[in-house]
């Protein structure tokens, strides 16, 4: 598993979370799979403990992972529909934003969905 963390605005701890998450989603990481300690996920990022905690705290939170003390935090066993729904919702969030703006701009159905494609398509050449 490999993790980037970079100055992009975006809280150190956030990154770290969605890149465990996106993990967890594409099966990089397994149910029950034991996570990296947090002291030593902190060290090979370079960032604080505390970071790292906060990220686990929220995953823990968000049932994404358990932890067990003296054990370490591992992969909670979940249903994937379900995160792959609360992800979709969460898309679905940003597309009625961008009609909402395209419909203001009078920019066409049309031109969000060639958008979309050509974004589609450039980031898999990226």
């Amino acid at each position: 598993m490999k993790i980037i963390i970079s100055n992009n605005g975006t809280p150190f701890y956030e990154q770290v979370k969605e890149a465990l998450i996106t993990a967890i989603i594409t099966g990089d990481l397994k149910e029950d799979e034991i996570l990296p300690s947090i002291r030593s996920l902190a060290k090979d990022l370079r960032i604080s403990v505390l970071t790292i905690k906060k990220a686990y705290d929220e995953l823990e939170k968000e049932g994404y992972i358990i932890t067990k003390q003296g054990k370490g935090s591992f992969v909670s066993l979940q249903n994937l529909e379900l995160i792959k729904e609360l992800k979709q919702q969460e898309i679905e969030k940003y597309l009625t934003k961008i009609i909402e703006i395209a419909k203001l701009y009078n920019i066409s159905e049309e031109e969000i969905i060639d958008l979309i494609k050509y974004l589609f398509r450039s980031d898999k050449n990226e």
